[in-house]
Formats: C-alpha cells, sequence, structure tokens
C-alpha cells in the first residue's frame, strides 16, 4: 500500500500537513505500477519499502563512504580535484555554485572505478567491490521502477525506460555527499540559520535518481506551488526522483522534483547521502515518446542527445530550469 510519510512546514501564511508516497514494491504489480504512476505525476518524488537491495551491500559502501570522508583533509585532496570526477569539496559545477559539503563523484563503469579508486582507498579492490555491487543492485531497483512506469503509463514497450541505464554505454554516476556536523559556529548568530543551504535547489538532469542517506536530516523537496517540505531521513529505506529526462520521455506526464539539502545543522553528527544518477548514453536521443504525443497533449520539448543535454546543465547555474532552453 501507498503510505504518507506525514512533514509539516510553517509559513506566514499557513501551515499544513504534507505526505510524501511510501510505495511498497512487495505489493501486487498492478496495483504498484499505479501507485508509481501517480508518485511521478503528482511530486516527481518517493519512498520505496521493501526494495530488495541486501542491507549488506548497503553498509558496505556506506562503511567506505565514511572511511574515505574521515581521512585528512591532504589525503582526501589526492582523490581530487573533481573534473568532474573524484573528490571535490564545496564547489558544485563550474559557475561558482557552492555548499557545505564534499563528495566523491564516480562514474558507474567499473573500469573508471577500478582507476579511481586507486587515490580514494588504501584498499582499491575492496572499495571497487563495495561500489559495484552498490551500483548493480540500485541498477537493477532502478530499472525495475522505470518498468513499473512504463506498465503504469501503458507503454507497449515496457523496457523503453529501463533500457536506457542497462545499456553498457550507460553515462550513469554515483555520488556520495558528505556535510560535516557544524564546528565553531555560534548558533545566536544571523550568519547561523537552520536553512543554510548544504547543496542548492535543483532538478535532477538524469532518467530518475536513486538516493539513500543515514539518519541526519537535510533533504527537502519543492511542491508545485513553491511549498519546502522536509524528507523525514530513513538509512533503511530508498528515496526516488524523477529527473528531467524521463520528463521529457513523457512529455510532462511525470514532473521532475527540484530539490535542495540544508547544511548540516548539527553538532554532533554527518549526513552523508548516496545518490545513483541512472541516465542514457550520451548519443541517446531524448524527446518524447509518440504514446504520449495529441493533438490535446502536443509535443512539449525539442528533440536532443544526452550529451547536449549535460552540456546545458555544466554550462548553466544549479538553480536554472535547463529545460526551458528546449521547449518546443
Amino acid at each position: 500500500m501507498v503510505a504518507l510519510s506525514p512533514a509539516s512546514m510553517r509559513t506566514k501564511k499557513t501551515m499544513r500537513a504534507v505526505g510524501i508516497p511510501v510505495v511498497d514494491l512487495s505489493l501486487d504489480r498492478s496495483i504498484v505500477s499505479v501507485q508509481i504512476v501517480k508518485a511521478c505525476e503528482e511530486y516527481g518524488f518517493f519512498k520505496v519499502i521493501n526494495h530488495g537491495v541486501p542491507r549488506e551491500i548497503i553498509s558496505r559502501l556506506e562503511g567506505e563512504g565514511v572511511h574515505f570522508f574521515d581521512k585528512p583533509a591532504g589525503d582526501k585532496q589526492r582523490a581530487g580535484p573533481a573534473t568532474p570526477f573524484g573528490y571535490g569539496l564545496k564547489n558544485i559545477g563550474l559557475n561558482g555554485n557552492k555548499g557545505e559539503f564534499e563528495y566523491l563523484l564516480l562514474h558507474t563503469n567499473p573500469f573508471s572505478i577500478a582507476e579511481r579508486s586507486k587515490t580514494i582507498s588504501n584498499d582499491p579492490e575492496n572499495f571497487s567491490c563495495a561500489a559495484n555491487d552498490y551500483i548493480e543492485a540500485v541498477r537493477e531497483l532502478a530499472s525495475e521502477i522505470l518498468d513499473l512506469v512504463a506498465e503504469g503509463l501503458w507503454v507497449p514497450d515496457k523496457y523503453v525506460f529501463s533500457r536506457l541505464i542497462r545499456d553498457v554505454q550507460s553515462d550513469s554516476v554515483l555520488r556520495v555527499n558528505h556535510y560535516p556536523p557544524v564546528k565553531n559556529r555560534d548558533p545566536s548568530s544571523k550568519a547561523c540559520k537552520d536553512d543554510q543551504i548544504g547543496f542548492g535547489e535543483h532538478t535532477d538532469p538524469q532518467i530518475l535518481t536513486i538516493l539513500r542517506s543515514n539518519d541526519a536530516a537535510g533533504l527537502e523537496i519543492s511542491l508545485h506551488d513553491g511549498f519546502w517540505i522536509p524528507v523525514p531521513p530513513d538509512p533503511t529505506q530508498f528515496y526516488v526522483i524523477i529527473g528531467d529526462a524521463l520528463r521529457v520521455l513523457t512529455n510532462g506526464r511525470v514532473v521532475s522534483v527540484r530539490h535542495r539539502a540544508l547544511a548540516n545543522s548539527s553538532r554532533i553528527n554527518s549526513r552523508m547521502s548516496i545518490m545513483y544518477f541512472g541516465a542514457p548514453p550520451l548519443n541517446t536521443t531524448i524527446s518524447p515518446l509518440p504514446e504520449f504525443v495529441s493533438p490535446q497533449n502536443p509535443i512539449l520539448y525539442k528533440p536532443f542527445t544526452w550529451s547536449e543535454y549535460k552540456k546545458a546543465a555544466y554550462a548553466s547555474r544549479l538553480g536554472d530550469c535547463r529545460l526551458n532552453l528546449f521547449k518546443q
């Protein structure tokens, strides 16, 4: 069943409770596909439970992440700078966006991971195994979710979306973000606000994102009317974020959610999140599928390749609406 994970927020105008969809993947497939499509249409975001990813696979990669980010700054910098892959600190992209965090960005290609692991870990083989096992597991989860989306939308070819991220040339990436606890800040200071941004608002450009974080809060999503709501952390489950590419493929039927991460306001606990960004091969043309175009629903976006959209993303500011560049 779909349960609603309660969250509330207060503004000068109103206070209201908002539920984040929770989808149980162990239920009947026909029911789950309808529930997922509803969540994609209304939120572009949902939590999945009974996802089938073994806890051991999650724990191993989390342990590798904790070990890396606990290293002295000089040791971590050996894995950088991120260009775009490797270790990065505070910088987001090439256009001046910054945040209160550090990260590892890896291409999901096993050969690329094997090479990068040499500067990330003292035991490169162990790190590579942990990363590759995690990627394989969450890719399967992402593919299953995309197949359920296709089924729920009554697309004749139910593999039309998942085929793109299963392709051996897929441009999918793995990102591990670390938000250290606040240090040496006066809580009463005007500069010290709970809403200081750790990673600014944006949509994900890829097809979809599988996100997992530890038990420290910070993630927020924006509703259609601009309200920001907090997402309760749940280290045992995964959150699914719909990306711009899937929005285009469905001609706007599903939405790509704007989201952000607040700076870690804790003085004790670090926040760490792991994201698998499922993307197609670079030369893939992204355009609305014929099933979603009709006289009543005219085509909304011009065709573009994934490579072209990536270039547009790198050339823009983090919070820009990049899809506007490709509207009809």
